[in-house]
């Protein structure tokens, strides 16, 4: 058997040959303390309702935007939309009417990508009323991720989770 090292997991798996380096199983611990620091800082405001919660990212945004005006963040760091996202933002995305925080010259859109049982593993882009009553009907837990894009300038920013209800 061997020794258990005290370093933690993403040291752990540099400095120890015998621990195995598991990109998903770090992902997923990344990911669980990622959502850890967000509600212990109150990154996300937390609303309860029978169906689960919904956690609203505005404070992150309003920090990631705050970031590139005092210049401790480049526009390529935080426009950096990838194409699928600029394709489904084009294609199906609703207007906000509101200008881009970043380039003032484009109109942000929200996209919409529900996960879920027997969905891809990309989720699923939802385009209109009707996708979103056909989810509801299937058996099973989803989750609604609502993002916004500037098709401009490829800002982009989750904005919210919320359980499709």
């Amino acid at each position: 058997m061997a020794p258990e090292c005290r370093e933690p997991p993403l040291l752990a798996s540099r400095c120890c040959p015998f621990r195995r380096y598991e990109p998903a199983a770090r992902a997923s611990s990344v990911l669980l303390a990622t959502l850890g620091r967000v509600k212990q800082q109150g990154l996300g405001q937390v609303v309860t309702n029978g169906a689960g919660g919904s956690i609203d990212y505005r404070i992150a945004r309003d920090r990631v935007i705050r970031a590139y005006l005092s210049g401790e963040a480049t526009q390529s760091e935080v426009c950096d939309a990838q194409v699928e996202l600029m394709r489904n933002a084009r294609q199906c995305g609703t207007e906000l009417n509101e200008p881009c925080p970043i380039c003032n010259d484009g109109e942000l859109v929200q996209v919409t990508y529900i996960f879920g049982p027997r969905l891809p593993a990309g989720g699923r882009c939802m385009v209109t009323e009707a996708d979103y009553e056909r989810i509801r009907r299937r058996k099973g837990t989803f989750t609604a991720y609502d993002v916004e894009v500037c098709p401009t300038c490829r800002w982009n920013h989750l904005l919210r989770t919320h359980p499709v209800t």
